[in-house]
């Protein structure tokens, strides 16, 4: 990285490490009526590649002795287990396992050249699980447009009930007094507004409302949350699991940590890249933080659209 150390804004954000899995928390606060809120998203990093390269030792060992492919597994240099699948997998293409293959301790090389030229299907092997929060309904709304090579699930408000509630307060309000009282005040009302819509469709259904009828106790209350929840706002935290392949996973960086991405998704894919940076410095390594003149970041890359 040259503007700005990854490993540095990672400490920054307060972000711990084990065992490769990288998090990036977030805080709660609450409004002075008790409301709680998240100002800045939270990843856990929930799953990454494991990889078996022994087991190619019986496909390697069918080849004619006089290829060496069976050194393959002797390259003495560990790579971080995504990388060591992706390249497994681009070799595969070329047969490349004997002597004159590309050792892994040339692989960021390797890499390179793929991402240089465009190459990307390589990169599609390798996937990672994030568990995302303090994010709100408006941020989920854009990231789920980004559906190749990626799967989503997100908490539903009709099946959770309002003792979960909690909201995201936006980037733009939080140092401007006036806008930040606001902010708590409005979830304080939203969050008021929904016990009490939640407390008279109660009410209804055990009157016996046609509309509020059903005959499992958990559709019961799927009625009730699923009309309660209309007057929740954009800023309500919406929790969502991603699993992306890398390549999937670049784009969203590329589309979303840029300059001119919106503020609250940016906050989001800064993490994300440097959660994912840790777990795979060469997959991600051609990657460069700024920070912007607002203080906040950015990532940028010559390779897009790999």
């Amino acid at each position: 990285m040259s503007a700005l150390d990854a490993q540095t804004l990672f400490q920054e954000y307060n972000g711990s490490e084990n065992a490769g899995f990288a998090t990036i928390h977030a805080p709660v606060h609450h409004t002075p009526g008790g409301t709680p809120y998240l100002q800045v998203p939270g990843v856990v990093m929930l799953a990454r590649p494991q990889t078996n390269p022994t087991g190619l030792a019986g496909f390697l060992d069918g080849f004619d002795t006089s290829l060496g492919f069976s050194q393959y597994l002797d390259d003495p240099t560990t790579l971080p287990e995504s990388s060591q699948l992706c390249k497994i997998a681009g070799q595969t293409c070329y047969m490349s396992f004997g002597p004159k293959r590309t050792m892994n301790e040339n692989a960021s090389r390797y890499f390179e050249n793929l991402k240089s030229s465009g190459h990307g299907s390589v990169f599609e092997h390798a996937n990672f699980s994030l568990l995302l929060y303090g994010v709100s309904r408006s941020l989920t709304h854009e990231l789920i447009r980004h559906r190749a090579g990626m799967g989503f699930s997100q908490l539903s408000q009709r099946y959770v009930s309002g003792r979960m509630l909690r909201f995201v307060e936006r980037p733009e309000y939080r140092d401007d007094a006036q806008l930040h009282t606001q902010f708590e005040q409005r979830v304080d009302r939203a969050a008021e507004e929904y016990a009490q819509l939640t407390k008279r469709l109660l009410e209804m259904q055990k009157e016996g409302s046609t509309i509020l009828s059903a005959e499992a106790r958990t559709d019961l209350r799927k009625k009730v949350q699923q009309a309660a929840r209309s007057v929740l706002p954009n800023e309500t935290e919406a929790p969502i699991v991603v699993t992306g392949n890398v390549r999937s996973w670049r784009h969203v960086i590329e589309m979303r940590a840029d300059a001119h991405a919106e503020t609250e998704i940016r906050e989001l894919a800064v993490r994300i890249f440097l959660c994912l940076h840790l777990a795979d410095p060469i997959l991600f390594g051609d990657y460069e933080i700024e920070q912007l003149a607002d203080g906040t970041h950015a990532v940028t890359t010559t390779y897009r659209k790999v």
